[in-house]
Protein backbone atom coordinates (compact mmCIF):
# COMPACT_ATOMS: atom_id res chain seq x y z
CA UNK A 1 0.00 0.00 0.00
CA UNK A 2 1.58 3.77 -0.97
CA UNK A 3 2.48 5.60 2.35
CA UNK A 4 -0.70 7.97 2.95
CA UNK A 5 2.27 10.68 2.60
CA UNK A 6 2.75 10.11 -0.09
CA UNK A 7 -0.75 9.75 -1.27
CA UNK A 8 -1.14 13.53 0.04
CA UNK A 9 2.09 14.51 -2.66
CA UNK A 10 0.28 12.85 -5.65
CA UNK A 11 -2.58 15.01 -5.00
CA UNK A 12 -1.67 18.33 -3.91
CA UNK A 13 1.30 20.70 -4.95
CA UNK A 14 4.62 20.90 -3.05
CA UNK A 15 3.16 24.44 -1.83
CA UNK A 16 -0.42 23.37 -0.26
CA UNK A 17 1.11 20.19 1.60
CA UNK A 18 3.56 22.91 3.34
CA UNK A 19 0.67 24.90 3.82
CA UNK A 20 -1.10 21.55 5.41
CA UNK A 21 1.71 20.63 7.62
CA UNK A 22 2.03 24.32 9.26
CA UNK A 23 -1.34 23.95 10.23
CA UNK A 24 -1.20 20.88 12.07
CA UNK A 25 1.87 21.13 13.38
CA UNK A 26 0.31 24.63 15.32
CA UNK A 27 -2.75 22.81 16.40
CA UNK A 28 -0.60 19.94 17.83
CA UNK A 29 1.67 22.12 19.46
CA UNK A 30 -1.46 24.05 20.97
CA UNK A 31 -3.02 20.58 22.36
CA UNK A 32 0.45 19.95 23.70
CA UNK A 33 0.41 23.45 26.00
CA UNK A 34 -2.97 23.29 26.67
CA UNK A 35 -2.62 20.49 28.52
CA UNK A 36 0.68 21.07 30.23
CA UNK A 37 -0.65 24.37 31.52
CA UNK A 38 -3.86 22.49 32.87
CA UNK A 39 -1.29 20.44 34.72
CA UNK A 40 0.31 23.92 36.37
CA UNK A 41 -2.75 25.32 37.25
CA UNK A 42 -3.77 22.21 39.23
CA UNK A 43 -0.62 22.30 40.92
CA UNK A 44 -0.94 21.80 44.39
CA UNK A 45 2.39 23.66 45.72
CA UNK A 46 2.34 26.30 48.45
CA UNK A 47 3.57 29.89 46.82
CA UNK A 48 6.56 30.73 50.01
CA UNK A 49 7.50 34.04 48.40
CA UNK A 50 4.05 35.26 48.50
CA UNK A 51 2.96 38.12 51.63
CA UNK A 52 -0.69 37.01 52.58
CA UNK A 53 -3.37 40.18 52.86
CA UNK A 54 -4.54 41.83 55.51
CA UNK A 55 -7.73 43.73 56.14
CA UNK A 56 -7.34 47.67 56.70
CA UNK A 57 -7.83 49.47 59.75
CA UNK A 58 -11.30 51.28 59.76
CA UNK A 59 -11.13 55.10 58.76
CA UNK A 60 -13.35 57.48 58.64
CA UNK A 61 -14.03 59.19 54.95
CA UNK A 62 -16.48 61.67 56.54
CA UNK A 63 -16.53 61.70 60.10
CA UNK A 64 -18.61 65.30 60.37
CA UNK A 65 -21.55 63.57 58.97
CA UNK A 66 -21.61 60.09 60.78
CA UNK A 67 -20.61 61.46 64.42
CA UNK A 68 -24.16 63.92 62.93
CA UNK A 69 -25.59 60.68 62.34
CA UNK A 70 -24.55 59.18 65.75
CA UNK A 71 -25.30 62.18 67.96
CA UNK A 72 -29.01 62.60 66.40
CA UNK A 73 -30.30 58.84 65.09
CA UNK A 74 -31.11 57.64 68.86
CA UNK A 75 -33.96 60.56 69.15
CA UNK A 76 -35.67 59.98 65.77
CA UNK A 77 -38.91 57.38 65.80
CA UNK A 78 -41.03 55.55 63.42
CA UNK A 79 -44.78 56.64 63.58
CA UNK A 80 -47.81 54.62 62.85
CA UNK A 81 -51.12 55.36 62.54
CA UNK A 82 -54.08 53.19 61.93
CA UNK A 83 -56.51 55.65 60.00
CA UNK A 84 -60.55 54.99 59.26
CA UNK A 85 -61.11 56.63 56.19
CA UNK A 86 -64.06 57.19 53.86
CA UNK A 87 -64.05 56.59 50.16
CA UNK A 88 -62.60 59.68 48.76
CA UNK A 89 -60.65 60.81 45.43
CA UNK A 90 -56.70 61.51 45.25
CA UNK A 91 -57.46 65.26 44.91
CA UNK A 92 -60.23 65.13 48.08
CA UNK A 93 -57.04 63.60 49.73
CA UNK A 94 -55.09 66.99 50.03
CA UNK A 95 -52.88 65.52 47.56
CA UNK A 96 -52.36 68.42 45.76
CA UNK A 97 -52.44 68.84 41.88
CA UNK A 98 -49.68 66.32 40.46
CA UNK A 99 -49.55 68.70 36.91
CA UNK A 100 -49.06 72.22 38.75
CA UNK A 101 -46.23 70.58 41.26
CA UNK A 102 -47.97 70.95 44.39
CA UNK A 103 -47.20 69.23 47.78
CA UNK A 104 -48.08 66.08 48.27
CA UNK A 105 -49.72 64.47 51.42
CA UNK A 106 -46.63 62.17 51.82
CA UNK A 107 -49.37 58.70 52.84
CA UNK A 108 -52.60 59.12 51.23
CA UNK A 109 -50.83 59.82 48.19
CA UNK A 110 -49.99 55.64 47.60
CA UNK A 111 -53.96 54.53 48.12
CA UNK A 112 -55.98 53.49 45.56
CA UNK A 113 -58.28 56.41 44.47
CA UNK A 114 -61.42 54.53 46.50
CA UNK A 115 -61.57 52.54 49.24
CA UNK A 116 -63.89 50.92 50.94
CA UNK A 117 -66.03 52.96 53.63
CA UNK A 118 -64.39 52.12 57.30
CA UNK A 119 -60.97 50.51 56.21
CA UNK A 120 -58.96 51.15 58.31
CA UNK A 121 -55.04 52.30 56.73
CA UNK A 122 -51.59 52.05 58.79
CA UNK A 123 -49.83 55.39 57.30
CA UNK A 124 -46.20 55.80 58.54
CA UNK A 125 -44.44 58.87 59.22
CA UNK A 126 -41.52 59.98 61.84
CA UNK A 127 -40.92 62.21 64.39
CA UNK A 128 -37.90 62.89 66.86
CA UNK A 129 -37.97 63.15 71.14
CA UNK A 130 -37.53 66.61 72.32
CA UNK A 131 -38.03 65.85 76.18
CA UNK A 132 -36.52 62.95 78.15
CA UNK A 133 -40.02 62.37 79.20
CA UNK A 134 -41.44 61.48 76.16
CA UNK A 135 -42.98 64.11 74.34
CA UNK A 136 -42.07 63.90 70.42
CA UNK A 137 -43.04 66.47 67.92
CA UNK A 138 -44.10 65.35 64.58
CA UNK A 139 -46.80 66.67 61.51
CA UNK A 140 -50.41 66.95 61.89
CA UNK A 141 -51.07 65.24 59.03
CA UNK A 142 -49.27 62.01 60.11
CA UNK A 143 -51.51 61.73 63.20
CA UNK A 144 -54.42 63.40 62.08
CA UNK A 145 -57.87 61.01 62.10
CA UNK A 146 -56.02 58.60 63.61
CA UNK A 147 -57.83 56.16 65.76
CA UNK A 148 -54.43 54.61 67.14
CA UNK A 149 -50.90 55.75 67.07
CA UNK A 150 -47.48 53.84 67.62
CA UNK A 151 -44.38 54.59 68.23
CA UNK A 152 -41.18 52.84 67.36
CA UNK A 153 -38.13 54.11 68.89
CA UNK A 154 -34.14 53.86 67.29
CA UNK A 155 -33.61 50.64 69.89
CA UNK A 156 -36.58 48.83 68.85
CA UNK A 157 -38.73 49.69 71.53
CA UNK A 158 -42.34 49.91 70.92
CA UNK A 159 -45.17 52.02 72.84
CA UNK A 160 -48.97 51.88 72.03
CA UNK A 161 -50.37 53.51 74.77
CA UNK A 162 -49.47 57.02 72.89
CA UNK A 163 -51.36 60.23 73.61
CA UNK A 164 -52.07 63.08 71.08
CA UNK A 165 -51.11 65.78 73.35
CA UNK A 166 -52.32 68.62 70.61
CA UNK A 167 -51.76 70.06 66.78
CA UNK A 168 -51.66 73.20 64.94
CA UNK A 169 -53.06 73.09 61.80
CA UNK A 170 -51.66 76.09 60.95
CA UNK A 171 -47.78 74.79 60.43
CA UNK A 172 -48.83 71.18 60.31
CA UNK A 173 -47.53 70.56 63.62
CA UNK A 174 -48.70 68.17 66.61
CA UNK A 175 -46.95 66.91 69.78
CA UNK A 176 -47.06 63.35 70.90
CA UNK A 177 -46.63 61.39 74.34
CA UNK A 178 -45.07 58.06 75.14
CA UNK A 179 -44.63 56.83 78.85
CA UNK A 180 -40.74 55.45 78.74
CA UNK A 181 -39.39 53.45 81.69
CA UNK A 182 -36.06 55.26 81.48
CA UNK A 183 -35.02 58.68 80.05
CA UNK A 184 -34.92 59.27 76.42
CA UNK A 185 -32.02 60.45 74.09
CA UNK A 186 -32.93 63.95 72.71
CA UNK A 187 -33.03 65.92 69.51
CA UNK A 188 -31.55 69.60 70.59
CA UNK A 189 -33.03 72.59 68.44
CA UNK A 190 -30.72 74.70 66.92
CA UNK A 191 -31.95 78.29 65.55
CA UNK A 192 -32.84 78.14 61.91
CA UNK A 193 -32.44 81.73 61.11
CA UNK A 194 -28.64 81.30 61.61
CA UNK A 195 -28.77 78.86 58.88
CA UNK A 196 -27.91 79.68 55.19
CA UNK A 197 -28.59 79.10 51.71
CA UNK A 198 -25.77 76.07 50.63
CA UNK A 199 -25.44 74.97 54.14
CA UNK A 200 -24.90 71.34 54.63
CA UNK A 201 -28.01 69.55 56.07
CA UNK A 202 -29.29 65.89 57.00
CA UNK A 203 -32.67 64.45 56.58
CA UNK A 204 -33.59 61.83 59.53
CA UNK A 205 -36.47 59.42 59.11
CA UNK A 206 -38.26 56.28 57.62
CA UNK A 207 -38.99 56.89 54.04
CA UNK A 208 -41.15 54.06 52.83
CA UNK A 209 -40.99 52.53 55.88
CA UNK A 210 -37.24 52.15 55.87
CA UNK A 211 -36.44 53.02 59.57
CA UNK A 212 -33.49 55.59 60.21
CA UNK A 213 -32.58 56.13 56.88
CA UNK A 214 -30.40 58.95 56.70
CA UNK A 215 -29.92 61.64 53.85
CA UNK A 216 -27.65 64.76 53.00
CA UNK A 217 -28.24 67.45 51.32
CA UNK A 218 -27.89 70.91 51.34
CA UNK A 219 -30.04 73.91 52.15
CA UNK A 220 -31.81 75.41 48.33
CA UNK A 221 -33.56 78.78 49.63
CA UNK A 222 -35.18 79.68 52.42
CA UNK A 223 -38.71 81.43 53.56
CA UNK A 224 -40.07 79.70 50.71
CA UNK A 225 -44.34 80.28 50.93
CA UNK A 226 -44.88 79.55 47.12
CA UNK A 227 -45.88 75.49 47.91
CA UNK A 228 -48.68 76.64 50.39
CA UNK A 229 -51.17 79.08 50.88
CA UNK A 230 -50.60 79.15 55.08
CA UNK A 231 -50.05 82.25 56.41
CA UNK A 232 -47.60 81.08 59.08
CA UNK A 233 -45.44 78.18 56.91
CA UNK A 234 -42.57 79.91 55.48
CA UNK A 235 -40.29 76.91 54.58
CA UNK A 236 -36.90 75.80 54.26
CA UNK A 237 -36.07 74.24 50.70
CA UNK A 238 -33.59 71.42 50.70
CA UNK A 239 -32.28 68.97 48.15
CA UNK A 240 -31.41 66.31 51.06
CA UNK A 241 -33.68 63.24 49.85
CA UNK A 242 -37.33 63.55 51.54
CA UNK A 243 -39.90 60.79 50.33
CA UNK A 244 -43.31 59.49 52.04
CA UNK A 245 -42.88 58.74 55.21
CA UNK A 246 -39.92 60.94 55.99
CA UNK A 247 -42.91 63.45 57.36
CA UNK A 248 -42.43 64.75 60.98
CA UNK A 249 -38.53 63.75 61.01
CA UNK A 250 -35.69 66.55 62.16
CA UNK A 251 -33.70 68.33 59.50
CA UNK A 252 -30.36 68.74 60.68
CA UNK A 253 -27.81 71.03 60.80
CA UNK A 254 -23.82 70.07 61.38
CA UNK A 255 -23.64 70.36 64.72
CA UNK A 256 -26.42 68.00 65.48
CA UNK A 257 -29.16 70.72 66.06
CA UNK A 258 -32.47 70.11 64.39
CA UNK A 259 -33.03 73.24 62.14
CA UNK A 260 -36.43 72.06 60.36
CA UNK A 261 -39.38 69.52 60.55
CA UNK A 262 -39.45 67.62 57.14
CA UNK A 263 -43.34 68.63 55.87
CA UNK A 264 -43.80 68.31 52.15
CA UNK A 265 -42.17 67.91 48.53
CA UNK A 266 -43.23 69.69 45.39
CA UNK A 267 -43.72 66.81 42.71
CA UNK A 268 -45.73 65.61 39.87
CA UNK A 269 -45.03 61.93 40.31
CA UNK A 270 -45.50 61.66 44.66
CA UNK A 271 -42.08 61.23 45.00
CA UNK A 272 -39.22 63.35 45.41
CA UNK A 273 -37.71 65.11 42.53
CA UNK A 274 -34.87 67.32 44.02
CA UNK A 275 -37.40 69.60 46.04
CA UNK A 276 -38.26 68.78 49.74
CA UNK A 277 -39.32 71.76 52.37
CA UNK A 278 -38.87 71.62 56.20
CA UNK A 279 -40.54 73.85 58.59
CA UNK A 280 -38.21 76.04 60.32
CA UNK A 281 -37.26 75.10 64.20
CA UNK A 282 -37.63 78.56 65.62
CA UNK A 283 -41.51 77.77 64.10
CA UNK A 284 -41.89 74.51 65.72
CA UNK A 285 -40.50 75.86 68.88
CA UNK A 286 -42.81 78.40 69.56
CA UNK A 287 -45.57 76.07 68.15
CA UNK A 288 -44.39 73.36 70.68
CA UNK A 289 -44.13 75.45 73.88
CA UNK A 290 -47.40 76.95 73.67
CA UNK A 291 -49.01 73.38 72.77
CA UNK A 292 -47.47 71.52 76.15
CA UNK A 293 -48.93 75.18 77.82
CA UNK A 294 -52.31 75.40 76.71
CA UNK A 295 -53.16 72.37 74.48
CA UNK A 296 -53.16 74.62 71.39
CA UNK A 297 -51.78 77.62 69.72
CA UNK A 298 -52.77 80.92 71.04
CA UNK A 299 -51.92 83.80 67.85
CA UNK A 300 -52.92 87.54 68.13
CA UNK A 301 -54.86 89.13 65.31
CA UNK A 302 -56.36 93.14 65.38
CA UNK A 303 -58.83 92.14 62.91
CA UNK A 304 -58.49 92.83 59.37
CA UNK A 305 -58.25 90.99 56.40
CA UNK A 306 -57.09 91.15 52.68
CA UNK A 307 -57.76 89.32 49.79
CA UNK A 308 -54.31 87.82 49.31
CA UNK A 309 -52.96 89.51 46.33
CA UNK A 310 -49.61 91.59 47.04
CA UNK A 311 -50.02 95.20 47.02
CA UNK A 312 -48.07 97.04 44.67
CA UNK A 313 -46.25 100.55 44.95
CA UNK A 314 -48.57 101.74 42.43
CA UNK A 315 -51.41 101.00 44.76
CA UNK A 316 -49.39 102.09 47.87
CA UNK A 317 -48.58 105.29 46.28
CA UNK A 318 -52.27 105.85 45.62
CA UNK A 319 -52.44 106.49 49.12
CA UNK A 320 -49.86 108.46 49.73
CA UNK A 321 -46.86 106.29 50.41
CA UNK A 322 -43.82 107.27 48.36
CA UNK A 323 -41.64 104.63 49.63
CA UNK A 324 -43.74 101.35 48.61
CA UNK A 325 -43.76 99.88 52.18
CA UNK A 326 -46.72 99.70 54.24
CA UNK A 327 -50.41 97.28 54.08
CA UNK A 328 -53.16 98.68 52.62
CA UNK A 329 -56.11 98.14 54.78
CA UNK A 330 -58.97 96.49 52.66
CA UNK A 331 -61.36 94.85 54.93
CA UNK A 332 -62.19 95.64 58.86
CA UNK A 333 -63.76 92.92 61.09
CA UNK A 334 -67.29 94.37 62.41
CA UNK A 335 -66.69 94.78 66.39
CA UNK A 336 -62.95 93.51 65.86
CA UNK A 337 -59.82 94.98 67.77
CA UNK A 338 -59.02 97.52 64.51
CA UNK A 339 -62.77 98.23 64.11
CA UNK A 340 -63.01 99.52 67.88
CA UNK A 341 -59.51 100.96 67.95
CA UNK A 342 -61.07 103.67 65.39
CA UNK A 343 -59.22 101.87 61.84
CA UNK A 344 -60.96 101.72 58.88
CA UNK A 345 -60.54 100.10 55.11
CA UNK A 346 -57.82 102.85 53.26
CA UNK A 347 -55.58 103.32 55.87
CA UNK A 348 -51.97 102.25 55.22
CA UNK A 349 -50.22 101.10 58.15
CA UNK A 350 -46.71 101.55 58.75
CA UNK A 351 -45.75 100.25 62.10
CA UNK A 352 -47.03 97.94 65.05
CA UNK A 353 -45.38 98.10 67.95
CA UNK A 354 -42.65 100.14 66.87
CA UNK A 355 -41.92 97.38 64.65
CA UNK A 356 -41.85 98.21 60.96
CA UNK A 357 -44.27 96.68 58.25
CA UNK A 358 -42.93 96.58 54.62
CA UNK A 359 -45.75 94.07 53.46
CA UNK A 360 -48.84 91.58 54.43
CA UNK A 361 -46.27 89.16 55.58
CA UNK A 362 -44.75 91.40 58.12
CA UNK A 363 -48.14 92.11 59.27
CA UNK A 364 -49.37 88.73 60.15
CA UNK A 365 -46.19 87.81 61.73
CA UNK A 366 -45.78 90.69 64.03
CA UNK A 367 -49.11 90.78 65.23
CA UNK A 368 -49.12 86.52 65.56
CA UNK A 369 -46.65 86.94 67.66
CA UNK A 370 -47.66 90.15 70.12
CA UNK A 371 -48.88 88.49 72.90
CA UNK A 372 -52.72 88.46 73.37
CA UNK A 373 -54.73 91.21 75.17
CA UNK A 374 -51.63 93.22 74.82
CA UNK A 375 -52.75 97.05 74.02
CA UNK A 376 -49.98 98.42 71.10
CA UNK A 377 -49.77 101.45 69.54
CA UNK A 378 -50.08 100.81 65.42
CA UNK A 379 -48.80 104.10 63.38
CA UNK A 380 -50.78 104.57 59.59
CA UNK A 381 -50.90 107.10 57.38
CA UNK A 382 -54.64 108.23 56.35
CA UNK A 383 -55.29 110.56 53.54
CA UNK A 384 -51.66 111.70 53.78
CA UNK A 385 -51.70 112.24 57.06
CA UNK A 386 -49.69 110.28 60.16
CA UNK A 387 -51.70 109.18 62.85
CA UNK A 388 -51.72 106.28 65.69
CA UNK A 389 -54.02 103.86 67.31
CA UNK A 390 -54.12 101.93 70.38
CA UNK A 391 -55.12 98.54 69.53
CA UNK A 392 -55.92 95.44 71.60
CA UNK A 393 -54.46 92.14 70.28
CA UNK A 394 -57.26 89.49 70.65
CA UNK A 395 -56.99 86.11 70.23
CA UNK A 396 -57.40 85.08 66.22
CA UNK A 397 -59.66 82.56 67.07
CA UNK A 398 -62.20 84.70 68.54
CA UNK A 399 -61.52 87.34 65.52
CA UNK A 400 -61.82 84.68 63.16
CA UNK A 401 -63.17 81.16 64.53
CA UNK A 402 -63.93 79.52 60.94
CA UNK A 403 -60.12 80.21 60.39
CA UNK A 404 -58.85 78.69 63.08
CA UNK A 405 -58.97 74.75 61.29
CA UNK A 406 -59.71 71.33 63.67
CA UNK A 407 -60.41 71.67 67.53
CA UNK A 408 -57.27 70.73 69.10
CA UNK A 409 -59.22 67.74 71.34
CA UNK A 410 -56.33 65.93 73.10
CA UNK A 411 -56.84 62.53 71.32
CA UNK A 412 -55.50 59.70 73.44
CA UNK A 413 -54.99 55.85 72.86
CA UNK A 414 -54.56 55.48 76.96
CA UNK A 415 -58.33 55.01 78.77
CA UNK A 416 -57.46 58.17 80.76
CA UNK A 417 -59.45 61.64 81.01
CA UNK A 418 -62.21 61.83 78.76
CA UNK A 419 -62.18 58.19 78.59
CA UNK A 420 -66.23 56.56 78.34
CA UNK A 421 -66.45 53.05 78.40
CA UNK A 422 -69.03 53.34 76.25
CA UNK A 423 -66.07 53.32 73.37
CA UNK A 424 -65.63 57.25 72.96
CA UNK A 425 -63.29 59.83 74.33
CA UNK A 426 -65.29 63.14 75.20
CA UNK A 427 -64.61 66.70 76.66
CA UNK A 428 -66.97 69.77 77.35
CA UNK A 429 -67.56 72.39 74.76
CA UNK A 430 -65.71 75.60 75.30
CA UNK A 431 -66.92 78.94 74.03
CA UNK A 432 -64.19 78.91 71.77
CA UNK A 433 -65.30 75.61 70.35
CA UNK A 434 -68.94 76.61 70.24
CA UNK A 435 -67.51 79.31 67.98
CA UNK A 436 -65.78 76.84 65.62
CA UNK A 437 -68.14 74.48 65.26
CA UNK A 438 -70.55 77.32 65.03
CA UNK A 439 -72.98 75.87 67.75
CA UNK A 440 -75.83 77.59 69.21
CA UNK A 441 -74.42 77.16 72.97
CA UNK A 442 -72.09 74.93 74.93
CA UNK A 443 -74.43 72.44 75.89
CA UNK A 444 -73.36 68.67 75.17
CA UNK A 445 -70.07 67.10 75.13
CA UNK A 446 -68.03 66.57 71.96
CA UNK A 447 -67.03 63.10 71.01
CA UNK A 448 -62.86 63.66 70.23
CA UNK A 449 -62.53 59.75 69.14
CA UNK A 450 -64.07 56.35 68.54
CA UNK A 451 -62.97 53.13 69.47
CA UNK A 452 -63.35 50.35 67.19
CA UNK A 453 -65.87 47.91 67.89
CA UNK A 454 -67.63 49.28 71.43
CA UNK A 455 -71.28 50.38 71.54
CA UNK A 456 -70.23 54.04 70.58
CA UNK A 457 -69.15 52.30 67.06
CA UNK A 458 -72.08 50.12 66.58
CA UNK A 459 -74.49 52.84 66.80
CA UNK A 460 -72.81 54.96 64.23
CA UNK A 461 -71.53 58.04 66.54
CA UNK A 462 -68.25 59.77 65.05
CA UNK A 463 -65.34 62.26 65.72
CA UNK A 464 -66.41 65.67 66.55
CA UNK A 465 -70.50 65.00 67.29
CA UNK A 466 -72.03 66.22 70.45
CA UNK A 467 -74.09 64.34 72.66
CA UNK A 468 -77.11 66.20 74.16
CA UNK A 469 -78.69 62.93 75.44
CA UNK A 470 -78.26 59.52 76.97
CA UNK A 471 -81.83 57.80 77.66
CA UNK A 472 -83.62 61.03 77.64
CA UNK A 473 -81.64 62.36 80.19
CA UNK A 474 -79.50 65.80 79.54
CA UNK A 475 -76.01 65.85 78.90
CA UNK A 476 -74.75 69.28 79.61
CA UNK A 477 -71.31 68.73 80.13
CA UNK A 478 -68.82 65.79 81.06
CA UNK A 479 -70.41 65.27 84.86
CA UNK A 480 -73.52 64.98 83.57
CA UNK A 481 -72.30 62.46 81.01
CA UNK A 482 -70.39 60.25 84.20
CA UNK A 483 -73.26 60.26 86.07
CA UNK A 484 -75.47 58.54 83.78
CA UNK A 485 -72.92 56.16 82.40
CA UNK A 486 -72.28 55.01 86.08
CA UNK A 487 -76.05 53.83 86.06
CA UNK A 488 -75.77 51.78 82.82
CA UNK A 489 -75.01 47.72 83.65
CA UNK A 490 -74.79 44.76 80.59
CA UNK A 491 -78.37 44.16 79.35
CA UNK A 492 -79.22 47.77 79.41
CA UNK A 493 -80.81 49.38 76.60
CA UNK A 494 -78.73 52.71 76.40
CA UNK A 495 -80.36 55.61 73.92
CA UNK A 496 -78.16 58.22 72.63
CA UNK A 497 -79.39 61.97 71.04
CA UNK A 498 -76.61 63.84 69.26
CA UNK A 499 -76.10 66.47 67.04
CA UNK A 500 -74.17 65.83 63.76
CA UNK A 501 -73.62 69.83 61.20
CA UNK A 502 -76.58 70.93 62.82
CA UNK A 503 -78.84 67.84 62.50
CA UNK A 504 -79.91 65.82 65.67
CA UNK A 505 -80.52 62.01 65.76
CA UNK A 506 -81.77 59.06 67.74
CA UNK A 507 -79.49 55.77 67.86
CA UNK A 508 -79.36 53.08 70.51
CA UNK A 509 -78.38 49.66 71.31
CA UNK A 510 -78.42 46.88 74.54
CA UNK A 511 -75.45 46.77 76.19
CA UNK A 512 -73.31 43.41 76.57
Amino acid sequence: MEPFVQRIKNHLSQKAFLSWLIVFSTLAMGILIGTLITVSVRADKKATDASPLTIPAPKQLSSQFSQVAKTVEPSVVNITADIKIKPRTMHQRGNGDPNQGEPFDFFHFMMPDQSPEGFVEPVSGSGFIVDKKGYIITNQHVVNDAERITVKLANGDVYRSVKLIGTDSETDLAVLKIEPKTDLPIARFGNSESANVGDWVLAVGSPFGLDQTLTAGIISAKNRDQIDSGQFKRFIQTDAVINPGNSGGPLINMDAEVIGINTSIATNTGVWQGYGFALPSNTAINVYNQIIEHGRVERGSIGISHQGKPQTPVVLRSFGVTDGKGVVIENVEKGGPADKAGLRRGDVIRTIDQKPITNWDDLVQVVADTPVNKTVPVQFFREGSKQTAQVTIRDRCEVFPDRCGEVNSGVSNEKDNGQSKLGMSIQNISAQIAQQMKLKDTDGVLVTKIEPGTVADEVGLQRMDVILEINREAVHNISDYRKIEAKLKPGDDVMFLYSRQGANTYVGTTLQ
